[in-house]
C-alpha cells in the first residue's frame, strides 16, 4: 500500500507524499511516513530529500540510475536506516550524500557499485554507532571507490579508535571532522597519502596526547592549516612535552591558546602553551636499550666478583675443606660398612635362627 500511495503521482510527474520543484529540480520528501523510496521519482531531479521518515531498508536499484541520471545532492538523513545494500548508491551524477542522523548496523562496501563513484561530500554525523559498520566503511574507503571524496564527516559517532589505514586512498579528501567522538588516541591511524586535507576536527574527544609520529604526519602534509583540538583531556606528564613543544612552532592548530590540561590536579587548567621542562619534572631520557645493557654489564660484573671471592675463600681454606672431605668419607665408610654387616647376618640362615633362639 505504501507504494502504491507513492506510485500514485500528481499531475507533472512528482509523488503524491512528496513535493516538487521542476525549475529548481528539486523533490523534497520529508516527514512523510515512507517506508520505501517513490519509484516515480521525476527524472528532472538534482537535489532529492528523503528526511524524517521510518525507512529502515536501502535496496539495491532503490536509485535507477537511468531514470536519475542527474540526481547530484541526495540527502537521507534523519531517517531509521538500518541496512545499505550493494547497488544501492550506484548514480553516475551523485556528488553529495548525507546519511546523518540513521542507525546503520549494515553498509556494503559495494553500496556505490562496482566501479568508482564520482562522489565528493559524504556526511555520516551519528550513524556510525555499530562497530561492524565502521569497519565496512572503513574498507569502502580503502576500496578507492570514493577517491573523488574531498569532505568526509564522522562526527557525533562514540568512536573510540579508528582503522588504521582507513583514510589512506582519498587523495583528494580536504575537509575531515572526527568532532565529538571518544578518540583517546591516533598513534595507529595513517594520514599519508591525504595531500590535499586542509582541514583536520579533532575537538571534543578524549585525547590524552598526540605522540611524535602523529605530529610528524601533522607536519608532512604541505596544505593542512586548520587542525581543531579543543575540548580534549590533555594528560600533562613528561609524554606531552613532545606535543607541546609542536603547539609553540607551528601555526597549524586554531585556538591553540585555549588548550590547557585536564590532569594532574596539579596541572588541572594550566594552559599548555605555558607549560615548561620545570613543571612537568622531567629527567633527561635514558635510551632503553642502552640502560638495559647497562644493567646486563653491572649484574656480570657483580656475578664475576661473587665467583671470585668464592674461589678465594674455598683457596685460603683448602685444608680445612680437605680435612673436613676426609671426615665426611670415613663417615660414610663406617656408615656403609654397618649396613654391610647388616646384610651379612639377614643373610645367614643360621644366624637368623640363632638370633630368633636366643632366649633359649
Amino acid at each position: 500500500p505504501v507504494l502504491l500511495s507513492c506510485g500514485s503521482a500528481q499531475p507533472g510527474g512528482c509523488p503524491a507524499l512528496c513535493e516538487c520543484s521542476e525549475p529548481a529540480k528539486t523533490v523534497k520528501c520529508v516527514n512523510r511516513n515512507l517506508t520505501a523510496v517513490p519509484p516515480d521519482l521525476p527524472p528532472y531531479v538534482r537535489s532529492l530529500f528523503i528526511t524524517g521518515n521510518p525507512l529502515t531498508h536501502l535496496l539495491a536499484g532503490a536509485f535507477p540510475a537511468q531514470r536519475l541520471p542527474d540526481l547530484a545532492s541526495l540527502n537521507l538523513s534523519g531517517n531509521h536506516l538500518r541496512t545499505v545494500e550493494a547497488g544501492a548508491l550506484a548514480l553516475p551524477a551523485l556528488r553529495q550524500l548525507d546519511l546523518s542522523g540513521n542507525a546503520l548496523a549494515s553498509f556494503s562496501p559495494q553500496a556505490f557499485g562496482e566501479g568508482g563513484s564520482p562522489l565528493e561530500e559524504l556526511a555520516l554525523r551519528g550513524a556510525l554507532r555499530d562497530h561492524g559498520v565502521l569497519l565496512s566503511l572503513a574498507a569502502l574507503l580503502q576500496s578507492g571507490a570514493l577517491r573523488n571524496l574531498s569532505r568526509l564527516e564522522l562526527a557525533d559517532n562514540g568512536l573510540l579508535l579508528l582503522p588504521a589505514s582507513m583514510f589512506t586512498a582519498l587523495p583528494a579528501l580536504q575537509q575531515l571532522d572526527l568532532s565529538n567522538n571518544s578518540l583517546v588516541g591516533l598513534r595507529n591511524v595513517s594520514f599519508q597519502g591525504l595531500g590535499q586535507l586542509q582541514s583536520l576536527n579533532l575537538s571534543d574527544n578524549s585525547l590524552g596526547v598526540l605522540w611524535n609520529s602523529t605530529l610528524a604526519q601533522f607536519r608532512s602534509l604541505p596544505a593542512l592549516r586548520h587542525i581543531v583540538l579543543g575540548h580534549n583531556t590533555w594528560v600533562c606528564d613528561c609524554a606531552i612535552e613532545d606535543l607541546v613543544a609542536w603547539l609553540k612552532e607551528s601555526d597549524q592548530v586554531e585556538g591553540k591558546e585555549a588548550l590547557t590540561c585536564a590532569s594532574p590536579d596539579k596541572m588541572l587548567g594550566k594552559a599548555l602553551l605555558k607549560i615548561n621542562g620545570s613543571d612537568l619534572n622531567c629527567s633527561v631520557p635514558i635510551d632503553l636499550p642502552s640502560q638495559l645493557q647497562t644493567s646486563y654489564v653491572f649484574l656480570g660484573i657483580v656475578l664475576a666478583l661473587i665467583g671470585a671471592i668464592f674461589l678465594l675463600v674455598l683457596y685460603l681454606n683448602r685444608k680445612g675443606i680437605k680435612k673436613w672431605m676426609h671426615n665426611i668419607r670415613d663417615a660414610c665408610r663406617d656408615h656403609m660398612e654397618g649396613y654391610h654387616y647388616r646384610y651379612e647376618i639377614n643373610a645367614d640362615p643360621r644366624l637368623t635362627n640363632l638370633s630368633s633362639n636366643s632366649d633359649v
